[in-house]
């Protein structure tokens, strides 16, 4: 089963997150909502703060994918979707999604009052 590690203090992420949830097939995906339970990050190796700036997910073999990354992981296992992960897998495609994710991250980050402040 996947684990998507979410923010659920963001509406955004939350709108978005119950998107994937709606289409999702059952039993692929565990969502979680790091803002009420920040214990899950540990097990990790993440800090609360870590894991609320950027969407994280852990796949079937352990392994965790940070950012767009995630969200790839995400879309492969969603059928509409599956197109998407493809094309943000493309090298030139990954790079510009990645540094427009990490902006918008770090915005997000500071816009919901989490900087400067030890979570």
């Amino acid at each position: 089963m996947i684990r998507v590690f979410y923010d659920g203090n963001c509406p955004l992420c939350s709108r978005e997150i119950d998107h994937y949830r709606a289409v999702a097939p059952p039993g692929v995906f565990d969502w979680l909502d790091i803002s009420r339970d920040p214990a899950l990050l540990r097990a990790l190796g993440l800090s609360q703060a870590q894991g609320l700036k950027a969407l994280h997910a852990q796949d079937d073999d352990g392994r965790l994918h940070t950012g767009v990354d995630a969200f790839r992981l995400i879309w492969r296992h969603l059928q509409r979707w599956r197109w998407l992960a493809m094309l943000a897998g493309l090298p030139l495609i990954r790079q510009v999604l990645g540094g427009a994710y990490r902006a918008f991250a770090v915005w997000r980050f500071r816009r919901l009052g989490y900087a400067g402040r030890d979570c």
